[in-house]
């Protein structure tokens, strides 16, 4: 039994008026963001190489294109607070990746970077996106460098989300222990309470409204992991490690490059983040405070204030401009 609402055919279905959107603004409310008057948000399905996603739309087509990328054992709702905020000004898309949530797992259990690269590729083209700005966290990163290195004109600009070519073993290792630990449980708040412990960025209420997308409910009461746990079990209790491109690879990614890194991430070391900024050929780096791994989630408005004047520079934002994350009013800063 599923625990959150998805589109069960092919017609958008608006999810604006269910109690889970109501669930997400009050998590905004109490983060102090600024939420946009009205919002479009519908979930869809989309078919992409012989596979069904679950796919999130926020925002007017029209508007200028965001992809957003999951990280591994996440869902597309791991980025429901940014994809809120950004759905003022773009037109975001955000979906499952196969093996994860809502979406089809493949059916040859081929999880690989590649073959999610070509699932976003085939996405993009699908849904018309036009050169959109491709946001990619952990997992997602490494797929987003993968669909740049394969095809160099798709996007506008990227951000790599606490990923890169070097990510340090004991960081990885404390992923995949949650990871096994998180499979299986008896009840919800065990769920919470294990997240929780992990996850000491995020108030236990908004791990609560958000454990519905992680979980499903089995016919025995248990409630299980809704992700692929294939790869993992293929290696005898160890998550298969995904293709990393190098620092000589990510030369050739030629578009403009946000590489966000959680100021206690002890996943990309701060020197790690420095090399892989410096080898991109239009690279940045910019460092959020108050959060480890998962950027986005565990401080959101830090991570807004730190992606938003790269997708909207400042010369483009005119004199007067609110400010992106409390709304208030305030004069363009110089570049």
């Amino acid at each position: 039994m599923y625990l959150n609402t998805f589109a069960p055919g092919v017609e958008p279905l608006d999810m604006t008026g269910t109690d889970e959107f109501a669930s997400l603004l009050q998590s905004a409310r109490d983060l102090g963001l600024d939420v946009p008057a009205r919002v479009r948000y519908v979930s869809r399905n989309v078919v992409v190489n012989g596979l069904r996603f679950a796919a999130l739309e926020w925002g007017e087509p029209g508007a200028p294109d965001v992809l957003l990328l999951h990280g591994g054992n996440q869902t597309a709702h791991s980025w429901d607070l940014v994809s809120l905020i950004l759905a003022g000004r773009f037109h975001v898309v955000a979906y499952d990746q196969r093996g994860h949530g809502d979406s089809e797992w493949p059916r040859d259990g081929d999880s690989s970077t590649e073959a999610m690269a070509a699932d976003a590729a085939e996405v993009v083209r699908q849904l018309g996106l036009r050169r959109p700005t491709v946001m990619g966290h952990s997992m997602g990163g490494l797929v987003t460098m993968t669909l740049l290195l394969a095809h160099p004109d798709i996007a506008e600009r990227a951000v790599l989300v606490d990923v890169g070519p070097e990510i340090a073993e004991e960081g990885t290792r404390q992923i995949m222990e949650f990871v096994r630990n998180t499979a299986e449980f008896d009840s919800l708040d065990e769920f919470v309470d294990r997240v929780t412990a992990y996850d000491p960025y995020r108030s236990r209420e908004h791990i609560t409204r958000t454990a519905r997308y992680n979980l499903m409910r089995r016919v025995d009461g248990k409630y299980v992991s809704k992700h692929d746990q294939r790869r993992r079990l293929l290696r005898v209790g160890a998550m298969e490690a995904p293709r990393r491109p190098s620092l000589d690879d990510v030369r050739a990614i030629t578009c403009p490059v946000l590489v966000v890194r959680g100021g206690d991430s002890h996943v990309l070391a701060p020197d790690a983040a420095e090399r892989f900024a410096a080898a991109l050929p239009d690279g940045r780096l910019v460092t959020v405070p108050d959060c480890g791994h998962n950027v986005h989630s565990q401080n959101t408005p830090g991570f807004l204030e730190a992606v938003l004047p790269f997708l909207v520079p400042p010369a483009a934002q005119g004199a007067k401009q609110e400010h992106p994350i409390t709304g208030q009013s305030s004069s363009r800063a110089d570049s």
